[in-house]
């Protein structure tokens, strides 16, 4: 019998596509266990990722969820194949955090006690988190549904063991750094990796951590980190970029250490928010959250049980707002953290689009404050102005790529400039492939210019993600049949989006070569 355990898809990513395809199938575990002669605990240590599949069951599987999961054999490419010029429409509800669960992962370092993650987006950069986990001694297990994470650290973790190519494969391993420095006096993590958005550099990290005594050398495929165990017990950190990583990596550097940390100019954006919520419940103290100056009053030992759902995700938020709206759609986005949409709200307001919003309740965190939006079929035009991201309060820069798609639907000339990464904007050029008019003005700005017929095309998945989901949203206004070629590339960011957007009524196909 052969058995799967060492493959490019690891079995907690294969537990994760059955999950998926047995939901989609409207199945229970209990009915998937009954037509593979097995038992639901079975099902569910499969889903979790905790139970290694041989190739016979992993067939029986396929047939039973009439899917094709994953081939034997040599990695084959998911593609999707798209009729377009289709109208949506129903209610659907966004998911938590991709960026949020990514940062919580990460700071469940700081408590020797029990993290459990409530409501995990199960996403692929969340599996690679995990498995770097595990890799060092800890203890991560899923709950039966598959939604709830407990997290239970080692008295010491085991370095040494880091899954390196799972760390290689997300950029999310740079803010390891802040969780291990004030456990660690010399470590090694692997070079981070992530989307291809041009130069990304690792030089503000570094400026936000060196306050706590951390020194960092590349080395041949690794950052060696050394630390120097004298500082001061108060620290003051002055980020010259406001990111939303560096920001994390501060505070969870700050989270230990034994003093007061101010930290100025930090972000003040939804997955900051939500670390500086968790760090709350382990009982450290932090002023100023939502603000660009936090003061951190860490604690040298967190031992704390706690339970903590991260916030729903405003850019998959805008995400499916956005394909209601270049569909002509009238659709309803339940679950929309509104604090950090209102200036995507009111942009496409001064573009023209009707939309309503419901009365505000609160998030399972108890904190972050949520709305439903129903978009309404709308005339859009250009803004007067351009449309660029700003850190927190300003237009998410993770938002900005769905202005693209938005603008070509509109009348008129849109100037879009990305400001932030080197070579994002060129990856929207794709969209001529479609039938737009996206001009390429120097690799940060772009014009487009709408209305656009849409028509049916086949292009290749960027390699970036949220370009790539974008040229998903114009395929579904595209009237024809559309294919997106090699689109693994979603599935780090978005959970089941293909089959979230066909239960709206979009006609998306799964295919492989």
């Amino acid at each position: 019998m052969t058995v799967i355990e060492e493959t490019d898809t690891s079995v907690a990513e294969i537990g994760t596509l059955i999950r998926g395809a047995r939901q989609n199938k409207g199945l229970t575990q209990s009915q998937l266990a009954e037509r593979l002669n097995t038992s639901q605990s079975a099902i569910a240590r499969i889903e979790q990722g905790s139970q290694n599949l041989s190739v016979e069951l992993l067939a029986r599987i396929n047939r039973a969820l009439e899917a094709d999961l994953l081939s034997i054999g040599a990695p084959r490419a998911s593609h999707l194949r798209v009729t377009g010029g289709q109208q949506l429409s129903g209610t659907i509800t966004v998911k938590s955090s991709k960026n949020g669960a990514v940062a919580l992962l990460c700071a469940s370092l700081l408590n020797r006690g029990r993290t459990r993650l409530r409501g995990v987006a199960r996403i692929v950069e969340v599996d690679r988190i995990v498995d770097v986990l595990r890799s060092i001694g800890v203890q991560a297990t899923w709950s039966a549904d598959g939604r709830d994470l407990d997290i239970v650290p080692p008295a010491r973790l085991d370095l040494s063991g880091i899954d390196s190519d799972a760390a290689r494969r997300t950029r999310s391993i740079i803010m390891f750094l802040g969780p291990l420095l004030n456990s660690e006096a010399t470590f090694d993590l692997p070079y981070a990796g992530g989307c291809d958005l041009g130069t990304r550099t690792v030089e503000p990290h570094m400026i936000a951590l060196r306050p706590f005594g951390l020194d960092v050398v590349a080395t041949s495929g690794a950052y060696h980190a050394t630390v120097e165990p004298n500082r001061p017990e108060d620290i003051k950190v002055v980020l010259t970029e406001r990111g939303d990583t560096v920001t994390e990596n501060a505070i969870m550097a700050a989270a230990r250490h034994p003093g007061v940390t101010t930290i100025r100019n930090a972000s003040p954006n939804y997955m900051v928010q939500d670390l500086c919520f968790y760090l709350e419940l382990l009982g450290v103290r932090v002023d100023g959250i939502g603000t660009t100056t936090l003061r951190v009053h860490g604690r040298s030992e967190i031992d704390v049980d706690v339970d903590y759902a991260p916030s729903e995700d405003p850019v998959e938020a805008m995400s499916l707002l956005t394909a209601g709206i270049v569909t002509h759609s009238e659709i309803t986005v339940s679950r929309v953290p509104i604090e950090f949409m209102e200036i995507e709200l009111a942009t496409l307001a001064e573009m023209g689009l009707r939309y309503t919003v419901s009365e505000e309740y609160t998030a399972a965190n108890g904190r972050t404050r949520l709305v439903d939006v129903t978009v309404h079929p709308s005339d859009l035009h250009a803004p007067i102005d351009k449309i660029h991201p700003m850190p927190f309060p300003g237009l998410n820069i993770d938002n900005l790529p769905f202005f693209a798609v938005i603008a070509a639907s509109a009348s008129g000339h849109t100037l879009i400039h990305d400001w932030v990464y080197d070579s994002r904007a060129i990856h929207l050029t794709d969209l001529n492939r479609l039938g737009a008019d996206v001009r390429l003005l120097d690799p940060h700005r772009l014009d487009v210019t709408g209305p656009t017929h849409w028509s049916g095309a086949e292009v290749s998945c960027p390699p970036a993600l949220r370009p790539a989901v974008v040229i998903l949203l114009a395929m579904l206004a595209a009237k024809g049949t559309s294919v997106l070629r090699g689109v693994d590339i979603i599935a780090r960011g978005y959970e089941q989006l293909q089959e979230r957007l066909i239960e709206l009524g979009a006609q998306i196909e799964t295919f492989r070569d």
